[in-house]
């Protein structure tokens, strides 16, 4: 039997575990407009020729901010599915989210329908930007346990963004809540299952690759400026040498995936997708531990930008699924002929 522990330890432990709390949402939807106001969120569409350029954009804006790339990157999604599902009338005004996450302890079902009308009741998890958006796309599972895609708008009582589900530091004001609905209205989006069948839910993937490269590249030149203003430090030169080459296969490939998506648009992009993330994920997490290692203590504690970067990179990267989904991917090269990595 364990010994009870000290007073002391039951008053330390209460407080290590005290709740974060929620970050401003309005400053975060107020730019996000703003980028709407300016067009920047009409991106050409995946698989259409320009699929590069869709990326260049994700990750640009991921330079500058993970917390508005990850509204930014979920609106111009919405949008890009809602084109490919023959829906682009639904689109309208305000800012889109889409939610998708299917984690056992919540699940969203369609309680009526009536033509393309349903009404849905549940907890939808892992609802990105709950607070910021005014809609989301959403998968809820009809009465033959099918998923279906659907549209709904938040501005209703039957919707309630809780502050529930999110405790990071890291994305702070992009809190990816938990979003209940009692009776909700919605609007079913193409056929049940069509949402996951598409070609365009791995070019989505992709798109997410590009954030993440986009943010390491800013932290890349964080380096690159600290060794031109004080040249001769042989391990900053070094690390900034890792990194160039960590930033590069990424960049290689990111290139690559999205010719081939742009070459084949109706075909199914998992493998090279998959590929293309786990590549960026390595590239990513070694540039990190670099550009940390290289820079030590100053900018994480006097650089605002700097440390939100370095706080928000390690969160936003974890929307990969690591050693599972490398599995996915071995998986499907263990079904191909050994000869797919001849030069």
């Amino acid at each position: 039997m364990a010994p009870a522990p000290e007073p002391y330890a039951l008053w330390l432990q209460a407080f290590a575990e005290r709740p974060n709390p929620l970050c401003d949402a309005a400053p975060l939807r107020a730019l996000m407009q703003q980028c709407q106001r300016q067009g920047l969120d009409q991106l050409p569409r995946p698989a259409a020729g320009n699929t590069l350029q869709r990326w260049r954009v994700l990750a640009e804006v991921a330079g500058f901010d993970l917390a508005l790339v990850k509204l930014f990157e979920g609106h111009t999604d919405a949008l890009a599915i809602l084109a490919e599902l023959d829906a682009s009338s639904l689109a309208g005004e305000g800012i889109w989210a889409v939610w998708a996450a299917e984690p056992p302890q919540a699940r969203v079902t369609i309680t009526e329908r009536h033509g393309n009308q349903v009404r849905l009741a549940g907890r939808k998890a892992w609802c990105s930007g709950a607070r910021q958006v005014d809609h989301g796309l959403l998968t809820a599972w009809d009465e033959h346990n099918r998923p279906q895609l659907v549209a709904l708008a938040m501005a209703q009582p039957a919707v309630e963004a809780t502050a529930d589900g999110w405790q990071a530091v890291g994305m702070g004001p992009t809190a990816s809540v938990e979003v209940i609905l009692d009776g909700a209205h919605a609007q079913a989006v193409a056929g049940p299952g069509e949402y996951l069948s598409r070609p365009g839910f791995w070019h989505g993937g992709g798109g997410i690759a590009a954030c993440w490269y986009g943010a390491a590249m800013t932290a890349g030149h964080y380096l690159r400026e600290h060794c031109a203003q004080r040249p001769g430090e042989p391990h900053a030169l070094a690390h900034l040498g890792a990194v160039d080459a960590h930033l590069g296969a990424a960049r290689a490939a990111l290139q690559h995936c999205a010719e081939w998506i742009d070459a084949q648009p109706a075909l199914d992009a998992q493998v090279p997708v998959q590929r293309l993330r786990a590549i960026t994920e390595h590239s990513v997490e070694q540039v990190l531990r670099h550009v940390g290692r290289a820079l030590g203590a100053t900018p994480f504690c006097r650089d605002p930008r700097f440390a939100r970067l370095m706080a928000d990179l390690p969160v936003f990267v974890r929307q990969s699924h690591a050693e599972r989904d490398l599995a996915g991917l071995g998986q499907a090269i263990a079904e191909q002929p050994a000869q797919r990595w001849a030069l």
